[in-house]
């Protein structure tokens, strides 16, 4: 979407839903060749790794309300159902038919060992009129990050929870893959502070308690990122680091945050 709808980030397209589909079939497709592949090779820890965000219409209004639907068939489900069901949410077969061959599915569908889940923040979609037909907002009412995303815990267990009802047996164990927020943060005195960054964590990981208390089966948590580091279109702009990274100097510097972490880790083995 970002790449090749939108055009956000690299290659900076802006096609057709239909026509940008295939890229995302053939990312599909290269990922079960790449299964397979591993699996001759001997591999038994073999993994997918998805971007979640539950949805909300930004209004009561229908055009909202469909539009909320696209996004949540696009982001949540276009990347997992074909490989843990074996085929692409009916809502979409008008994309799927031009891309779709013999096999394809089967390639696709190759058993996985686990499921990474990456999460940020849930969106409100607002319908535009035009070749993208939606747009993601931070939801009002939410505290946001240097991003303008919301934050919004209850959404991290809100996509494990649906996961695990979604695909019941044929779900793998589940692992958080990225979770984080970009602050501004600021050396002073040679320290860097960031409480904001801190209470993030430990409400997300809270989250993750919730989920698995709730039944899903989730294995590991990971930080986004260790250290501030280039980030997309952004470039060096956001920070999502537990270490701060002086650019200029290429020193590492512990954030407040690295500590609790660390901490945190520590008492949760």
């Amino acid at each position: 979407m970002l790449g090749h709808v939108t055009g956000e980030h690299a290659p900076g397209q802006t096609l057709p839903l239909d026509t940008a589909f295939a890229v995302a079939h053939h990312l599909l497709l290269a990922h079960g060749r790449g299964v397979q592949a591993l699996r001759a090779a001997g591999a038994t820890n073999v993994m997918l790794i998805n971007s979640f965000a539950p949805s909300r219409p930004a209004s009561d209004s229908e055009a909202d309300q469909n539009a909320a639907g696209l996004y949540d068939l696009l982001q949540n489900r276009l990347f997992t159902d074909p490989v843990l069901i074996g085929s692409y949410p009916d809502e979409l077969a008008p994309l799927v038919a031009g891309a779709l061959r013999d096999g394809d599915l089967a390639t696709i569908a190759s058993p996985i060992d686990a499921l990474g889940v990456n999460y940020y923040s849930i969106n409100a979609i607002r319908a535009l009129d035009g070749p993208v037909p939606l747009e993601a907002v931070a939801p009002a009412g939410y505290a946001t990050t240097a991003f303008g995303w919301a934050v919004a815990p209850e959404g991290l267990t809100e996509a494990l929870v649906d996961l695990h009802q979604r695909y019941g047996s044929g779900l793998p164990p589940l692992v958080v893959t990225e979770n984080g927020c970009a602050y501004d943060d600021e050396l002073r005195d040679g320290r860097c502070d960031d409480p904001d960054r801190i209470a993030y964590l430990d409400a997300h990981i809270r989250a993750v308690r919730d989920a698995v208390a709730a039944g899903v089966d989730v294995r590991g948590y990971y930080v986004w990122s260790l250290y501030d580091n280039f980030e997309w279109a952004q470039g060096y702009t956001k920070r999502f680091g537990l270490a701060y990274l002086d650019y200029p100097t290429q020193r590492r510097i512990p954030k407040a945050s690295f500590a609790w972490y660390r901490d945190v880790a520590r008492g949760r083995r």
